[in-house]
Formats: structure tokens, sequence, C-alpha cells
């Protein structure tokens, strides 16, 4: 079932915490990726100094600004883009980085002979992965036909809490245990 935005318009941690485990999904033309989120990480406000949203409402972080369930898409060093879902109330800037996921079904993978899955365990990675990139900036996931997330159902075992990545800049805020991963065992 697709998630809808009553789901991406709670607190950003919950939400972090419970994408969990649910399939982020992308239409290619006829074929149809299905990806099930493994790792996320919350940006939570304009306090949040990792988040973007601390520099204020810029073209770049507008998306941040508005409703929750929009894709937030944006390119890092020049070459890598990241993958971030709009969560919360209107107005107030938060978002939740999908930092990993797990093929299910549908890509191929070269120099793969066997069934095993393909982990896009970087959030580069899963858009190079995914053919996510800024054409898909600002799109609602809730209607979307290239992009959305489904929930399947399936009960979650072990999420382990930490620290984001990455963040060393963001003072009080590079402690705050805000990434969430799905433990495998």
């Amino acid at each position: 079932m697709r998630l809808k935005k009553p789901f991406f318009e709670r607190n950003t941690l919950i939400v972090a915490k419970e994408l969990l485990g649910k399939y982020l999904v992308r239409k290619i033309g006829d074929k149809v990726i299905s990806a099930k989120i493994t790792e996320t990480e919350a940006y939570h406000g304009p306090k949040d100094l990792a988040s973007h949203a601390s520099k204020g409402r810029t073209p770049r972080t507008a998306v941040m600004f508005g409703p929750a369930g929009y894709s937030y898409v944006y390119l890092v060093y020049g070459m890598y883009h990241c993958f971030n879902i709009v969560t919360g109330r209107d107005g107030f800037p938060s978002a939740v980085l999908i930092r990993a996921t797990e093929e299910i079904q549908n890509v191929k993978v070269k120099n793969q002979n066997d069934n095993s899955k393909l982990k896009m365990n970087g959030p580069g990675k899963l858009c190079r992965e995914l053919k996510i990139n800024q054409l898909l900036n600002g799109i609602d996931l809730a209607t979307s036909s290239k992009l959305w997330v489904e929930d399947h159902s399936e009960q979650m075992k072990k999420i382990k809490q930490t620290p984001r990545i990455g963040v060393d800049y963001a003072k009080e805020y590079k402690d705050k245990p805000w990434r969430f991963v799905l433990e495998s065992k």
C-alpha cells in the first residue's frame, strides 16, 4: 500500500524510524524497481545545524519548508545526488534522508550471477542505481507515478539508533542519535 500524506506529516524522528522496512519504488519507463529502506537520517528544523534549512529558506531548500510527503533531491560534491522526504508540518523545515536500501526486485546487477540482493549502501549509490536526480526534486510522493513509498506490512526486527554520518561541523547537533539502521540479524 502506498504511503499517503498523514504518514509523512508526523514528527521527523518518528517518520525516519518508521520508514525502515518500507519500500522505495521507482518506475523508469516500463521497469519498476522496489527496494527495502534499511537506513535513514532525520534532519529536524531550522536550529539543526546539520540541516540545509539551518541557513534559511533558499531556492535549494524551499521544498523542505513546504508540505510533507514531497521529495527533496540535491547534489553533493558536484557529483552525488541525495534523496530526502519532507516531513512534519508545512512551514517547518524537516526531512528524512534515505541513506541505504536493499534491492528486492527488478534490478539486474553487472557481474552478479546469483540471486543475492543488491545493497545500495549510501545515498549516492542509491540515487545512481534508482536514477534519482534533481529532475525528481519537489515531486509529491503520494501521487507520483515515478517515485513513491509503499508499506508491505513487514514486521521490523532490531533497529539501531546512532549519530548521523558526516556532520562533524554541526556543533551540538553532530551527536544527535538521529540515524536509524535496520539490522539484518
